[in-house]
């Protein structure tokens, strides 16, 4: 087998992820499907301009300044990549789900604004860097740092394109290799978008080998392997097992560059890698979602508020972190128990709890909508939903007590597609919670694939259970997901 799999770049990667320490780094491809060329269409036409064919061409950094030499300037390159990446394009998957991620640094060079865009969607706060002046500007708050290396489409008289602008990047952008010296050490990268015909791959390589030496950590690189051919004629067998002897020699060398290869047969398989990277990486949150005005025979509402108190606690101590909406009755007391976790096991507030209390101003013909929104984005950040009672007082009957349909909502928000948060009912805690127990353990199949929970389902509906019991079980799902 050439490289590593793909469940070991995911395991390993999305633990880099959780801990805080992945990076990504997108090249050209990542862009393609959105409908930007890449670096030999771009280029087609300055080639056609020196009467050389692209197709037959391998140093096209070399054919930038090729044209650059004959024109005595670069205006029709940057008038070429003005062109090019300012025409519509729309958002790929890919994008969406790289914005989705618990990633704080991206470093590219592509000159489009595609990731800018996707993480801005994604409500968070962006702070690109595009010039060396840039960074040494710091923007407090900053939920992710692009860093477009290369330059971006604003400033294409600034964009890197022609080996003059190579060789002289260590005098010209010198903070951005003293910067990614930086990241490389601190952080592991996951490249995507590179292939063995884009000219920046082997720059960057070199100059990772330059700026570390033999101080390299583990990164890993997305490559899409050579196609079998289609005929069997002598030519076309040859010419397919050369790629891959060739292939088999690049992944080799990228080791140098502490670079871990994972081949893909097409494009469409980084989606399937990303996805399952969001899958992942958020197997560090765990969201409680839950409400109460009163108890059930067995579970009656002091058992609940200390068992939620004890809940959150719990979520702490043992090294996840916590999400919550704040639900009457349930979310308070999970909130004091986490505030109390961090007292036992010091660590970072803003880190380990996430809250999202539900806005109260909001318009009632806008409630259901915002509400919903609202749930979606909690629960998008979240790899387990733990669930508990769900019930609250009827707003037409006085002193009625209902099922609360908030809860019901985030149990489907997050077990329907693209969202996976693996739901985990306590249904001994009675109401919507039994319900959701009830049918968790008639679908195991598709709540929890091939990972084998049903014990511990059974468990978590026995009310004669202790609190002890029934937390070590809660617990103890969540780890038999994790080593999957």
């Amino acid at each position: 087998m050439i490289g590593i799999s793909k469940n070991e770049l995911v395991r390993e990667y999305s633990k880099k992820i959780m801990e805080g320490r992945g990076a990504l780094f997108a090249g050209a491809g990542l862009s393609r499907d959105a409908g930007f060329v890449d670096w030999k269409e771009l280029l087609r036409e300055i080639a056609d301009d020196l009467e050389l064919e692209v197709d037959r061409e391998y140093d096209l950094i070399a054919l930038a300044q090729y044209h650059q030499n004959r024109q005595r300037n670069r205006d029709k390159l940057n008038k070429k990549l003005i062109l090019e990446f300012t025409k519509d394009s729309i958002l790929t998957e890919k994008h969406k789900l790289i914005a989705q991620l618990p990633i704080h640094t991206i470093w590219t060079t592509n000159y489009d604004t595609l990731l800018e865009e996707a993480f801005k969607n994604e409500h968070k706060y962006v702070d690109v860097k595009i010039s060396p002046e840039n960074i040494a500007q710091s923007h407090a708050g900053a939920d992710v740092t692009i860093f477009k290396m290369h330059g971006d489409i604003s400033q294409p008289h600034d964009a890197v394109l022609t080996k003059d602008d190579y060789e002289t990047y260590y005098l010209k952008r010198e903070l951005f290799s003293i910067r990614l010296k930086g990241d490389l050490v601190s952080q592991t990268f996951l490249f995507v978008g590179f292939s063995f015909t884009d000219p920046n791959l082997d720059y960057i390589l070199s100059r990772i080998k330059n700026l570390l030496g033999q101080n390299v950590p583990t990164h890993y690189c997305i490559l899409k392997e050579p196609q079998k051919p289609n005929n069997r004629s002598p030519k076309a067998k040859a010419d397919y097992e050369y790629e891959i002897r060739k292939m088999t020699l690049r992944v080799e060398d990228l080791k140098r560059y502490g670079i871990q290869t994972v081949l893909i047969d097409n494009y469409d398989e980084i989606k399937t890698i990303l996805q399952e990277l969001n899958h992942r990486a958020f197997f560090n949150n765990i969201f409680v979602s839950g409400s109460a005005v009163e108890g059930c025979r067995d579970f009656d509402l002091e058992r609940l508020r200390i068992f939620s108190r004890n809940l959150g606690q719990e979520i702490i101590k043992r090294g996840y972190n916590l999400i919550s909406g704040y639900g009457k009755g349930i979310g308070t007391e999970v909130l004091l128990g986490a505030l109390e976790g961090t007292y036992f096991s010091p660590s970072s507030l803003r880190e380990r709890l996430i809250l999202r209390p539900f806005p109260r101003t909001v318009k009632k013909t806008k409630k259901k909508e915002v509400y919903h929104s609202w749930r979606k984005a909690m629960i998008s950040l979240a790899g387990f939903s733990i669930f508990i009672a769900g019930n609250k007082l009827s707003p037409d009957i006085k002193n009625k007590v209902i099922l609360g349909q908030g809860v019901m909502e985030e149990f489907e928000i997050g077990t329907t597609a693209p969202l996976h948060s693996y739901p985990i009912p306590v249904g001994c805690s009675g109401f919507v919670a039994r319900k959701l127990w009830k049918l968790v353990t008639r679908n195991m199949k598709h709540f929890y694939g091939s990972i084998n929970v049903r014990k511990e389902m059974h468990i978590l509906g026995d009310a004669r259970r202790t609190d002890d019991e029934l937390m070590n079980t809660v617990f103890s799902i969540i780890e038999k997901v994790r080593k999957g």
